[in-house]
């Protein structure tokens, strides 16, 4: 009879039934979710704040499942984390992409400036250089001229970039010892390179009024002509004839200074034309002379030559 007994039947394993696609569905939507919620879980942690606090205490509460349904946990701050990571990533694009380009046009810019300063600088030596060498009255203390020139000009050229940095770095007394050496070269590059101008603007103005054209011709051959009269008259003595040709030679000779006078005016056409401009443009009101022109254009031309440091100083700025 005890073997007859029936013992209590264990528990038995129920075959499991095959998930419907939406069970599918569910499932893996909570498989998803609880990825995001650890890898939140993770940001929390390193940076705390309130909202982390409560996706870090939402991530660890277990799932609630209700029959074997698993019920999704729904985390409300996800969707804010979601957009501010849009912006983070919008804004760092657009300033990353914007920076190479100030970058380069900086760097160009520069680079001008640079190229200038030294096209300058190297003029600069140029006329100094001639002129100083022009003051010697032997070969050795032209050559002697030509060296203190060149290296004047060197100073003029490297003293104000250096003279920046000691600014900036804050040796006052530096700097401002360095802008007075750099005065003192300045003035005396300056003053060789006025008389380069000069010099040169002289000896073309002579070259071109010494011109003889054909008005000029004409005009001495006249003179010529009314001499060889006056004197063949006059041979005898002097009479009425003699007194008539010499007449006519002084109306010659003020023919002659005439025809002259308007090649030497003429040596000069910049001048006169930016005068007659500036009277017409004032409609009469500003009347400046030739004079006034050339004195300025010798002004610019022996300035210009001389700011290669300045502009060396403002491009390294850059």
């Amino acid at each position: 009879m005890g073997d007859s007994s029936t013992a209590p039947a264990g528990p038995t394993d129920v075959p499991r039934r095959p998930k419907t696609g939406a069970e599918r569905q569910r499932a893996f939507r909570q498989r998803e979710r609880e990825k995001r919620k650890i890898a939140l879980a993770s940001a929390g942690t390193a940076s705390p704040g309130p909202i982390g606090n409560q996706i870090a205490t939402a991530t660890f509460e277990p799932p609630v499942t209700t029959s074997g349904t698993v019920t999704p946990v729904t985390v409300s701050a996800l969707p804010v984390t979601l957009v501010t990571d849009g912006v983070t990533s919008r804004v760092t694009d657009e300033v990353t992409v914007s920076r190479p380009h100030v970058t380069e046009r900086r760097s160009i810019t520069s680079y001008c400036l640079t190229a200038a300063a030294l096209a300058l600088a190297g003029v600069g030596l140029v006329m100094n250089g001639w002129f100083a060498r022009t003051l010697g009255s032997t070969d050795l203390a032209g050559w002697t001229f030509l060296a203190s020139g060149m290296a004047n000009d060197v100073v003029a050229l490297t003293v104000p970039a250096a003279a920046a940095r000691l600014w900036l770095a804050r040796q006052r007394v530096t700097a401002a010892v360095a802008w007075l050496v750099w005065s003192a070269s300045f003035i005396f590059a300056l003053i060789s390179s006025l008389g380069f101008a000069s010099v040169n603007i002289a000896d073309t103005a002579m070259a071109r009024a010494s011109r003889v054209t054909p008005a000029v011709t004409i005009a001495q051959n006249a003179l010529r002509d009314a001499v060889t009269s006056r004197d063949r008259e006059c041979a005898g003595g002097v009479g009425r004839f003699c007194r008539e040709r010499e007449q006519t030679v002084i109306e010659r000779q003020r023919a002659l200074d005439a025809a002259v006078g308007s090649v030497e005016r003429a040596v000069d056409p910049q001048t006169e034309a930016a005068s007659k401009i500036v009277a017409w443009l004032s409609a009469g009101n500003a009347n400046p002379t030739a004079t006034d022109f050339a004195m300025l254009r010798l002004l610019l031309l022996s300035l210009l030559p001389q700011i290669g440091g300045l502009l060396l100083m403002i491009g390294r700025a850059r």
